[in-house]
């Protein structure tokens, strides 16, 4: 047992301390994945039980002009995100076909290097998407989806920037910015007040974009199984699953907040013919006709009232 654990501890070394990046080792949380995989696992932990159970005796916090900041922010980060990702190597420097990681000093992968780690840190600050929530009391828009999502792109992002801080794998970060640039100016538009919401019709379309963007990410990193491209196969996959998993969780979001709902009163042809005849059948049942029914007429003594009964004679023999 001993050894068995002494082989691990020494495979997770050489993968830590050989295989990665050696550009990045010593940057913030890179050293480990433990940090990262830590803070997600604690911000699921806040965002589900300890945040919702601290507000729950509280009123609700008035956090309009911190989330005017917050989205406005996250505007400005996204925005210098992409800029980064096109002038580093997206802008025309890098191919979309097959893109190796370039692991030199030269001062355009060091700047792709670093932008990917910005992308990394930007992350974290996506969790006050939902710690906002927390505070506003807004739990029923703390679905499984958001969850999914903001915990688990930090420790994905992690493993991108320890081994492939570039290269083909980038793409993903580039167009994930380009669609927060979208995103949260909607955010901040829509936190302006209900003057502006006449004007945010297009909000159904975020959705649309994010999963476009899926496509686009799950296609751009699977055509490397086809095409002989010197990139690291596991993080096709690693990359390209990804895409898929979050394509599904928006699709499925997207169904259940726009998909067109059933009304009770727009019932298919079939529908409504079996309904006409289940009505004609217990019209026919509820007849009364005169040689099947006899009528008497009673009196209530103490009331004055005049009661009729029909009975059935439809049980006796003519």
């Amino acid at each position: 047992m001993a050894q068995l654990v002494r082989a691990i501890y020494d495979g997770y070394r050489d993968l830590m301390d050989n295989k990665s990046d050696p550009r990045v080792n010593n940057w913030p949380m890179m050293s480990s994945p433990f940090p990262t995989i830590f803070i997600c696992l604690f911000y699921a932990y806040f965002v589900k039980v300890l945040g919702p159970k601290l507000m729950e005796n509280r009123k609700p916090f008035n956090l309009r002009k911190v989330m005017l900041f917050y989205n406005l922010f996250q505007v400005i980060l996204s925005t210098w995100l992409f800029y980064e990702s096109l002038v580093s190597g997206w802008g025309g420097h890098y191919s979309f076909r097959c893109q190796p990681v370039d692991y030199s000093d030269n001062p355009l992968a060091i700047r792709m290097a670093h932008g990917c780690w910005w992308y990394y840190f930007s992350k974290f600050t996506e969790f006050f998407d939902t710690i906002l929530f927390v505070l506003r009391k807004k739990n029923n828009h703390i679905s499984i989806l958001h969850v999914i999502h903001h915990g688990c792109m930090p420790i994905s992002v992690w493993f991108g920037v320890k081994f492939t801080p570039g290269g083909h794998g980038s793409f993903f970060g580039m167009l994930n910015t380009f669609v927060h640039i979208v995103m949260y100016s909607y955010y901040f538009l829509a936190a302006l007040g209900p003057k502006i919401q006449p004007y945010l019709w297009w909000k159904k379309y975020l959705t649309v974009l994010q999963m476009v963007q899926f496509i686009l990410v799950v296609l751009h990193a699977f055509q490397l199984l086809f095409i002989d491209c010197n990139y690291p196969k596991v993080f096709v996959w690693w990359i390209g699953l990804h895409g898929v998993m979050f394509y599904f969780l928006f699709r499925n979001f997207y169904n259940q907040s726009y998909g067109k709902r059933k009304s009770p009163n727009a019932l298919t042809k079939k529908e409504t013919e079996s309904q006409n005849e289940k009505k004609q059948q217990n019209d026919e049942n509820g007849k009364i006709y005169a040689n099947e029914y006899k009528m008497a007429t009673g009196y209530i003594s103490d009331s004055g009232l005049r009661n009729r009964v029909f009975i059935d004679n439809r049980g006796f023999q003519k």
